[in-house]
């Protein structure tokens, strides 16, 4: 049957997270740091919105942009928090997570040929909704030595007169680096001297620890040239209940949303109910859940370097991403061989893409307890090498 699969899907390679992830599924006694998944329940408040919308029959299908209601609070609070000014009404879309707003944001620029620049390393799912767009996905590594910041020198190199836009994220997933209002201007006038788009997931805005996150699309000239991707999976606690948000200037986002409204129609309205919800009343549980993965990072990376596993202090999202170079080891090597003899499942940095050789992926989304003990087993396994 494989001559009925299309190019483009033969292509794109399998999750190499989900592949971790699912082999530990079937092993016992697994600590799991592989999943990016908040691992605290949704706050109850918003959970009781969702069930209350239920009981009261909101079970229809809500406008293609999404409630309006949502709509207004998400501008109020993007302008509040980060100085960020989107109209409710013109340039703002509710899509079923940040993965599809990532993928109409795509869809909606990209003619076949383009060519589109990746900040790396980065989510699994970029090149590949590069690649099912009919544009060609171009890796811009980041490395250590940058803190894994984007470093502007690499970024020119690799500009061509095929580049179309440039996807960042940042805070980033997998290594939790994250760019300043300094480190984001001199990307800032690339962008604008080459006539370039740019697409910034912002996901993990929220998960920040000594510094607030900046917003690239209030940094110069960038507002009128920045698709921002945003969503509540992960500062709420909100993964399965699907709702993320595309922001943009009304043409981009009127042609985001054409896809959206042939592709998807619209989010489920009960998640948007309780996004609704997480912006009016749990600011104060999403806090305690930041100041909880602040915890466990200082102990996590501070276990993982008194082991011999270099790592960084991240300074967003919920990931370490330490180097396993010193082992003798490749990333994959040592992935498999600790689920395997120890029973800790990590995902191998290099499924990130350029720059992510010789590092794991640490989700440290789990509780102290199983932090703790995770660094034992990994301990024992750095000192059998």
């Amino acid at each position: 049957m494989r001559m009925f699969v299309s190019e483009r899907a033969q292509q794109i390679p399998p999750s190499g997270i989900r592949k971790f992830f699912d082999l530990a599924l079937t092993m016992d006694d697994v600590i799991s740091l592989g999943v990016g998944e908040p691992d605290f329940r949704t706050p109850w408040n918003i959970c009781e919105s969702g069930i209350y919308s239920i009981e009261q029959g909101v079970t229809s299908y809500t406008s293609n942009r999404g409630l309006q209601t949502l709509r207004d609070a998400l501008s109020a609070h993007l302008a509040s928090r980060y100085q960020l000014k989107y109209s409710a009404d013109d340039e703002m879309v509710i899509t079923t997570g940040v993965s599809e707003a990532l993928d109409i944001a795509v869809r909606a620029i990209v003619n076949p040929g383009d060519e589109v620049l990746i900040a790396e390393p980065s989510y699994v799912s970029y090149a590949p909704c590069v690649t099912l767009a009919g544009g060609i996905p171009v890796p811009v590594e980041c490395t250590e030595q940058d803190h894994f910041r984007l470093n502007p020198d690499t970024l020119q190199e690799k500009i061509t007169d095929k580049t179309k836009a440039l996807i960042i994220n940042f805070p980033n997933n997998p290594t939790g680096a994250i760019m300043k209002k300094e480190d984001l201007e001199p990307i800032a006038d690339i962008v604008t001297d080459r006539d370039l788009l740019l697409i910034s997931d912002e996901v993990y805005s929220e998960l920040t620890y000594e510094n607030s996150h900046t917003a690239p699309a209030t940094v110069k000239d960038l507002w009128q040239r920045t698709i921002t991707l945003n969503g509540f999976s992960k500062a709420y606690a909100m993964t399965g209940w699907r709702v993320g948000f595309l922001c943009a200037p009304q043409e981009i986002c009127d042609a985001a949303l054409k896809i959206h409204q042939y592709v998807m129609l619209c989010a489920p309205v009960m998640g948007q109910v309780g996004a609704l919800e997480a912006l009016r009343s749990a600011e104060d549980e999403k806090t305690s859940m930041v100041n909880e993965y602040r915890l466990r990072r200082n102990m996590f990376v501070a276990g993982l370097n008194k082991i011999g596993l270099s790592c960084h202090v991240p300074e967003g999202a919920f990931y370490a991403f330490p180097s396993v170079k010193g082992t003798g080891l490749s990333d994959v090597e040592f992935a498999e061989r600790l689920l395997k003899e120890q029973r800790v499942a990590v995902v191998p940095g290099s499924v990130f893409g350029s720059g992510g050789d010789y590092h794991l992926r640490c989700a440290y989304a789990v509780s102290r307890k199983d932090l703790n003990e995770a660094l034992g087993r990994m301990e024992t396994f750095v000192n059998g090498l």
